[in-house]
């Protein structure tokens, strides 16, 4: 397959294999690598489109809610976009995000490299290049357990079903799925 100057091939990442680097400066001044975190069971990774998405709102504001109840499962989660570092405070601060990590300025790069859809952006307060949602479930040794990537910005899975989901997997050690 040929690709023209404005269009770029994104490869899906499949689950049982290794994620690629991710390195993200957060809100509360520190670079996030994953190669450097240490959950007991996962870490969740939520890319969102931006502070422009009033889905990306609720959707974050729900997983901030039950932040508690992933870690009590053993996840750590941090939530991150293309947005500058004043849009992912004013993300925070507008939609009252008190504990979720947020990272920003996630490069497209980055969001190829992690599979994402790339959008242009059609109305007047979307950035010109951002990416679609995506979750990530990775296993402590940089597995990929579990991935949902989204054309648009509806139809993500659900953050309550994702809990019991999880819950469920870690319960019955259910196996990685989708690897063939």
């Amino acid at each position: 397959m040929m690709t023209t100057e404005t269009e770029t091939m994104t490869a899906k990442l499949m689950t049982g294999t290794q994620v690629p680097e991710l390195e993200v400066k957060t809100l509360d001044g520190k670079l996030w690598k994953l190669s450097e975190q240490k959950p007991q069971n996962l870490t969740m990774i939520v890319f969102y489109r931006g502070v422009f998405c009033p889905i990306c709102h609720s959707y974050l504001a729900e997983i901030d809610r039950l932040l508690g109840d992933f870690k009590q499962l053993g996840v750590e989660v941090i939530a991150l976009s293309g947005d500058s570092q004043e849009a992912a405070q004013q993300s925070k601060d507008e939609w009252e995000i008190q504990n979720l990590t947020i990272g920003y300025e996630a490069s497209l790069e980055l969001m190829r490299r992690w599979g994402l859809y790339i959008s242009k952006g059609a109305f007047k307060n979307e950035p010109p290049l951002f990416c679609e949602p995506g979750l990530f479930l990775v296993k402590p040794d940089g597995i990929l357990f579990y991935a949902a990537v989204n054309s648009r910005p509806f139809g993500r899975p659900p953050i309550s079903e994702m809990l019991s989901s999880i819950d469920f997997v870690l319960k019955k050690n259910y196996p990685i799925r989708g690897t063939e």
